[in-house]
């Protein structure tokens, strides 16, 4: 009778040490469950496909402030570096939220790019997602409060320019209409008409492209450029005019870098500054243009031998319709928006553009944009196939472009 009794205690105390064994490891596997989402939150079902077809900036937080996903439009204006927001301004509405547990809404003005002086003026708004997640959305607010006052120039600007070209043909008609019995006035009048009705159609295409930019959808922030390709585009564009006055162009780009913008504005700038190289080289010069990418930042170098630059001049060759040498602007064809254009295409990037000039050695302009932040998910919407794409190499200018100096304004 005691054996059995043993042997029942025994069955059911091994029973006892099988519950509470399965129980320990119930417990255990849902600690570690819960210490995996932790360490790799899971984002609510939705949220990556919202912010791939969201038109404004979009970045989701995690408690500890780190990014777990970003949309191409908060990538593009740089917002975010390496898993992180890169404005303490962000970070303070982000911790509003998390503090008051409504919706923090602010304006904020920060800096565009990590050089350079444009700035960003965003309308943001931060939300709680779900318990532990913060939604940021960021609207980029810049070009509508600039709006008047780029109105208000362009018009005095553009009146001013188009006075004379306009009055030319005036006067170029009613002498061609006087002399209509004298064939030689007629042809030399109607060259001259000619000439007048191409520099008012040139000062009008940059008029155009110069409104383009400056609207308030001029650069489309989810398209990967490539800068290699587009300098090719940009030097192959000026071969035929570089040709005609026996003018070398040396291009060297294998960077293998790529930058958020709009791929046709960014060929426009680098062209504008190869056209002015050409323009105001000496016949039988040469021309260089090197792209090199290094340390989160792409940066693209145009230089010729060409006149150069004076020192006093440096500061205003940006600006619309400035000339730095009148009388050769009108024998060029300049109009004096061409490195507006630049300046305005490049700041919209988040780069800068700078020049270096001596007169009669040249001078040399070069464009700064910083790289675009990428990840699985960029690169998905870039290739379309889901497939990485790889790393910017960073690469040198070719020893014979970085030995030229040269650029010119127009």
């Amino acid at each position: 009778m005691e054996s059995t009794w043993l042997v029942l205690a025994a069955l059911a105390f091994g029973v006892f040490l099988g519950a509470a064994f399965m129980v320990v490891l119930h417990v255990a596997e849902r600690r570690g469950n819960a210490a995996a989402r932790v360490i790799a939150p899971t984002i609510p079902e939705g949220v990556e496909q919202m912010l791939e077809v969201l038109e404004s900036a979009g970045v989701v937080l995690d408690p500890s402030n780190n990014v777990l996903r970003a949309s191409p439009g908060a990538l593009a204006m740089g917002l975010v570096r390496d898993q992180s927001l890169v404005h303490a301004e962000l970070l303070e509405l982000v911790g509003a939220t998390r503090r008051g547990g409504d919706t923090a809404e602010a304006e904020v003005v920060v800096p565009r790019g990590p050089f350079g002086e444009s700035q960003l003026r965003l309308r943001v708004r931060a939300a709680r997602l779900g318990t532990r997640f913060v939604l940021l959305l960021a609207e980029d607010r810049t070009e509508a409060h600039r709006l008047d006052e780029v109105r208000r120039d362009f018009v005095a600007n553009i009146s001013h320019e188009l006075k004379t070209p306009i009055a030319s043909v005036s006067l170029l008609a009613e002498a061609i209409d006087m002399a209509a019995d004298e064939p030689d006035q007629v042809r030399r009048f109607t060259h001259r008409l000619t000439l007048e009705s191409a520099r008012l159609a040139h000062i009008t295409n940059e008029v155009i492209e110069l409104s383009r930019l400056q609207a308030q959808d001029a650069l489309r922030p989810d398209e990967l450029v490539d800068v290699d390709e587009a300098c090719r585009t940009a030097v192959e564009q000026n071969r035929v005019v570089a040709g005609a006055k026996d003018i070398e162009v040396a291009v060297r780009a294998k960077s293998g870098a790529r930058v958020w913008g709009d791929r046709s504005l960014i060929i426009v700038a680098v062209h504008n500054l190869v056209a002015n190289a050409v323009a105001y080289s000496n016949e039988g010069g040469r021309v260089g243009v090197g792209v090199r990418a290094e340390g989160g930042i792409v940066e693209i170098a145009v230089t010729d031998q060409g006149i150069g630059i004076a020192e006093e001049d440096l500061d205003r060759v940006f600006e619309r319709f400035y000339r730095v040498d009148q009388a050769r602007a009108r024998n060029t064809g300049g109009s004096g928006l061409g490195l507006s254009i630049v300046k305005h295409t490049v700041q919209n990037l988040g780069g800068d553009v700078r020049v270096w000039s001596r007169p009669g050695r040249g001078a040399t302009f070069t464009i700064r944009l910083p790289l675009a932040e990428r990840d699985e998910a960029t690169d998905r919407a870039a290739t379309g196939d889901g497939s990485a794409a790889p790393l910017a190499r960073a690469t040198r200018h070719a020893a014979a472009t970085a030995a030229i100096s040269g650029g010119a304004s127009e």
